[in-house]
């Protein structure tokens, strides 16, 4: 009954007309010329404080009778006063009260770019997150490797590492990690065609192996069009029982083990066994040791056919492939000497 009272002076208050409705305060903006600026809302602050922050910021028109508590007042007979959300809004003292009120209980909040670039390691992701502000680098490095998360969102190992797909997202800044980890995984599976999905049921790889593998096919390539060659290089040495023997993995495992990676890889590295040692152990490593894109997947499900072994990197990105140990010795010391810091499966 108190509810209907007071709806119903508000109606005899600001409806008795158009024009009565057009001319309220709370139609008519603070400045009609002003420009849009960052307004922040602090998670569960009330719609009082919210409202004096406005009229201190200048988003609110200053009259007489008229202040703060007269939008939370309209807002309460709309039953919206517990219905704004946090985040941050792009506000201008052109917008009318009423406008503005509606944009905070939409949740309208501004969002930021993301760009993940392709071949990201976990912790790359996490920092670049971090520095744009959206979320915490430990938080969502905490997520990436929750127990049972990863099988939440419909993936076949205990890690998001490698399905933390490669793509420019939007986030609001303070998002919850799992919110930003959960985006990136949906994307990842969003981008798989029913054909990716056929040749990967005929391969004799399981999904995560095809992501292992396309991910150190990520790391590999340096020109897009050698994806589906470097694919049948580490197809063909897999098949041979020949270890990949891949610089990549070598370094994922030195992250993992001393949380960074100076630039340079030694040869004393390349002997230092981890589980992601691809020189002193056969086989896929455990897992995946970046993002990686559909082209990389792809190139792995279905490699070029060739006879190559092995291949070692120009100065120009591009790789000069060799059937033979006798032919990439060769190859190695016509690109790589005197050159450090790299070196290709041999």
């Amino acid at each position: 009954m108190r509810r209907a009272i007071l709806l119903g002076l508000a109606a005899l208050a600001l409806g008795l007309g158009g024009l009565a409705w057009t001319a309220s305060p709370l139609n008519i903006p603070a400045d009609s010329a002003g420009g849009p600026r960052t307004f922040r809302v602090e998670a569960g602050v009330s719609l009082a404080e919210v409202a004096g922050q406005l009229e201190r910021e200048g988003l609110l028109p200053s009259r007489p009778l008229f202040g703060p508590d007269v939008l939370v007042w309209y807002a309460r007979l709309l039953g919206q006063e517990r219905q704004i959300k946090s985040g941050e809004y792009d506000l201008s003292p052109a917008q009318t009260p009423v406008q503005i009120l509606a944009q905070l209980v939409a949740g309208h909040v501004k969002t930021y770019p993301v760009t993940v670039a392709p071949g990201l390691r976990s912790d790359e992701v996490a920092r670049l997150l971090e520095e744009a502000e959206i979320v915490s680098g430990d938080a969502f490095l905490r997520t990436v490797s929750a127990s049972g998360f990863a099988r939440e969102l419909g993936l076949e190992t205990e890690r998001l590492e490698g399905y933390l797909y490669p793509e420019t997202y939007r986030f609001r800044r303070g998002t919850p990690a799992e919110e930003v980890a959960r985006r990136m995984v949906e994307e990842f599976h969003s981008s798989w065609t029913e054909q990716d999905r056929q040749q990967a049921r005929q391969s004799q790889l399981s999904i995560h192996e095809i992501v292992t593998l396309a991910s150190i096919v990520e790391k590999e390539t340096g020109t897009p069009e050698e994806r589906p060659i470097i694919a049948g290089v580490f197809h063909n040495r897999l098949a041979r029982g020949m270890r990949l023997q891949s610089d990549p993995t070598v370094i994922y495992g030195l992250v993992a083990a001393q949380g960074s990676w100076d630039g340079n890889i030694r040869y004393r590295d390349l002997r230092n066994d981890t589980p992601y040692n691809t020189y002193t152990r056969a086989g896929l490593p455990p897992g995946p040791i970046a993002g990686v894109t559909m082209d990389a997947i792809r190139a792995v499900l279905d490699p070029a056919d060739v006879p190559f072994l092995y291949f070692v990197a120009r100065s120009d990105g591009t790789h000069q492939f060799s059937r033979t140990l006798r032919e990439h010795t060769n190859a190695v010391n016509r690109y790589q000497r005197g050159r450090s810091g790299r070196r290709d499966p041999s």
